[in-house]
């Protein structure tokens, strides 16, 4: 008869049954997966080439279960109580890191501690940071009534209250001004003081204009205007505004300005690689600008005249090249120069010391060039480099004031006020360092357009009337933003009828009028 075994050796046994089992479950695991000893092939017979082959690398199998080590190297007598216990304990640790590997956190986590992979995690860079608050939330208004009320400046107040009392144009509702048949790429008043006349290019390139001096018939019943009588009953319906549009280019039309000199001429640059002169007093449009290929692409993205020079005019494209072209001898006198390697998606010339050009592009740099002093060989001249700033994302546009401020939009959600004192001092190639390239004013402005609407770009007013500069730009809930040239907010401009986000604003050069315009064609305007 066997003894009977003690309390203590049955569960010795039973977990000494349990490893093996383990260990055959992993050996036909490894096996199954491809990873067991393989079984040898029969010889066949040997190729006609003479060339040797490569033995085939032999895979190590990893045991998953402990290390097995030797009793007789540690001094321990086989068999052993002591060694006995030392299999177990090992045993029981191996299953314990395991158990711990699967159990789950309970607790708070900091993702700084558990990043797996990319690069370290830093809070002052994160790229998760408002993605909530980056979705537009329409007629949700961020700057209003109480704002202004609550402002302790006088005159910062007075302007607050100037600005914000601008209304919505009543002669028609927004949702009937339908400016261009298609989606508002470019927008902006002419500079007559006598009525607003809007002009806007869309993506087709059909150039629209509007007469807002014009009244619906419904309006001018409300103002009790006489209607004067035909015999016929009085039409229920009122007519659209009157709205006239030329198909001048083929494409985008992506900017347009007027001359300084000359406001019956302007000057509009296209996604079809060409620069046109639109004369309204002749009403000829002549091309002014383009490849001497017509299968060339190069898509055209800005357009600014010299206004010391106004035969001068300069352009950016896509491509990140800038040119300019003399008007009096239009391809002949044609200088490009190289100066991103990605798109340039705006870019703007100093309107007292033109010679400076400010270029925003998607490589994330917004960058200042001095004209008066060109590097490189003949044929491969860029100007010379004056600064240059990296915000986190792409810049989309540029824009320059005269007491020489830039402001810029980006893709990290902000727009910046960059302030260059005594510019018309600089010698030609002067350096600024990287300090001085610093924005003065930083806002924090959702421009996450997406696909369908616009970029949003900040304008500046030309010739503000009270000699505070001022800039406009869309904003996502489907108002107009206006800010001081210090990143002060001076009002948010919106009303009933705006049913889409008015992603391309411009001021009047001198005029305290503001239009607007959106994906859908339709305008909106101030006064």
């Amino acid at each position: 008869m066997a003894p009977q075994l003690s309390e203590y050796e049955q569960q010795r046994q039973a977990n000494i049954a349990q490893r093996d089992k383990l260990l055959k479950q992993l050996a036909l695991d490894a096996g199954q997966a491809g990873l067991g000893p393989q079984k040898p092939k029969a010889p066949t017979k040997p190729a006609a080439s003479h060339k040797k082959k490569t033995p085939a690398k032999k895979v190590k199998i990893e045991d998953a279960g402990p290390r097995r080590t030797s009793s007789r190297l540690q001094g321990l007598t086989a068999d052993s109580e002591i060694a006995k216990r030392k299999a177990e304990d090992e045993y029981v640790a191996v299953q314990e890191a395991a158990r711990i590997k699967r159990q789950r956190h309970s607790g708070d986590l900091d993702l700084s501690d558990v990043v797996v992979g990319g690069r370290d995690w830093d809070k002052s860079e994160n790229f998760l940071v408002d993605v909530v608050k980056r979705g537009a939330d329409p007629g949700v208004r961020t700057f209003g009534e109480t704002e202004v009320k609550d402002t302790t400046d006088k005159q910062l107040k007075a302007l607050r209250e100037q600005m914000s009392g601008l209304e919505l144009y009543n002669g028609f509702e927004p949702n009937r001004i339908k400016i261009t048949p298609e989606r508002i790429y470019s927008l902006g008043f002419h500079p007559t003081t006598e009525k607003p006349l809007v002009f806007a290019g869309d993506k087709m390139g059909n150039l629209g204009i509007f007469d807002a001096s014009q009244t619906s018939n419904t309006v001018k019943r409300e103002n009790g205007v006489k209607q004067e009588e035909d015999g016929e009953e009085e039409e229920e319906d009122d007519p659209d505004p009157a709205i006239t549009s030329f198909h001048t280019h083929t494409r985008t039309i992506s900017a347009f300005q007027f001359s300084p000199v000359n406001p019956s001429h302007l000057y509009t640059c296209s996604y079809d690689s060409s620069l046109r002169l639109l004369d309204l007093t002749t009403s000829k449009s002549r091309e002014i600008y383009a490849p001497d290929d017509t299968s060339v692409d190069e898509p055209l993205s800005g357009v600014e005249v010299d206004p010391t020079a106004p035969h001068m005019l300069y352009f950016s494209r896509l491509d990140g090249h800038v040119g300019r072209t003399d008007t009096r001898a239009p391809g002949s006198t044609t200088d490009v120069f190289q100066l991103s390697e990605k798109k340039i998606g705006g870019f703007s010339m100093h309107p007292g010391n033109p010679h400076y050009i400010a270029t925003a592009s998607l490589d994330r740099y917004m960058r200042l060039w001095d004209l008066r002093k060109l590097n490189g060989k003949v044929g491969k001249q860029t100007p010379a480099l004056v600064g240059e700033h990296e915000s986190r994302l792409s810049v989309s546009h540029a824009a320059f004031n005269s007491a020489g401020q830039v402001a810029t939009a980006s893709y990290d959600d902000t727009v910046k006020i960059h302030t260059f004192e005594g510019m018309g001092a600089w010698k030609a190639g002067h350096k600024l360092e990287e300090k001085a390239m610093e924005p003065s004013s930083i806002i924090r402005h959702n421009n996450q357009t997406g696909r369908w609407v616009t970029i949003l770009r900040a304008q500046w007013q030309r010739h503000p009337p009270d000699s505070i500069h001022r800039f406009c730009i869309g904003n996502m809930n489907r108002f107009v933003d206006l800010y001081t040239a210090n990143g002060e907010q001076l009002a948010q401009l919106g009303g009933d009828g705006i049913t889409a986000v008015p992603s391309v604003a411009q001021f009047h050069p001198s005029e305290q009028w503001v239009a607007a315009g959106t994906a859908s064609g339709k305008l909106c305007l101030w006064m």
